[in-house]
């Protein structure tokens, strides 16, 4: 199984990682996004089992206690979760895997695959942050605010990444954290099968 191959996105409301992440994805087909579960309901133009698998809270607690999820959080009030089997699954096959998850997942799947590279996506300021989450007018004051809360407590785990990314130009912004990709697969773990297939006389050095 290839570790390296597990590639983590997070990052704080508002700061653009979804729309780097689709990005980077539409630009990378073979890149593997697994859907992931979530208590909260469709949004309208969501599709289940295209954006998320939206289970109740009871199901959603079930999975958990089957040790189903290589992560899970709860982020405003909601549950979100990765199964374990899927990314398991995909690994072994030989796919890239990219999980965007909060920073939460994101520590609970660097100990299940050390080798996983992750990345943050920071703002280019607080003040710069919130003017986003305003200017998209999905959230009122109140669940702005809320929002904020939980992006200072997330941009406190950044020392946590491997790479820091700052969205300040998206343009700039996808540029590096394609070069991340790029360089995570040039690391000698996710090149040591093919070392070993190309020079099979390393193979048990």
């Amino acid at each position: 199984m290839n570790l390296s191959s597990l590639f983590v996105v997070s990052g704080p409301s508002g700061v653009g990682k979804t729309s780097l992440v689709k990005a980077l994805t539409d630009s990378n087909p073979a890149l593997v996004c697994p859907v992931s579960y979530t208590t909260r309901p469709p949004r309208p133009g969501e599709v289940q089992g295209v954006n998320y698998h939206f289970v109740d809270a009871d199901k959603f607690q079930q999975m958990v206690g089957n040790d189903e999820f290589l992560e899970h959080a709860q982020v405003f009030g909601n549950r979100y979760g990765t199964a374990r089997q899927t990314v398991q699954q995909q690994l072994e096959l030989g796919k890239t895997l990219l999980l965007e998850i909060d920073w939460q997942g994101a520590a609970q799947a660097r100990k299940l695959f050390p080798d996983a590279t992750t990345v943050m996506i920071l703002p280019p300021s607080i003040k710069g942050l919130r003017q986003r989450l305003q200017n998209r007018q999905q959230d009122d004051e109140e669940t702005i605010e809320q929002r904020m809360l939980e992006a200072t407590q997330e941009l406190s785990h950044y020392g946590d990444f491997d790479y820091l990314i700052i969205n300040e130009i998206f343009d700039a912004a996808l540029i590096e954290l394609e070069s991340v990709l790029a360089v995570s697969h040039l690391r000698s773990c996710a090149l040591a099968d093919e070392v070993k297939r190309l020079l099979p006389e390393l193979d048990g050095l």
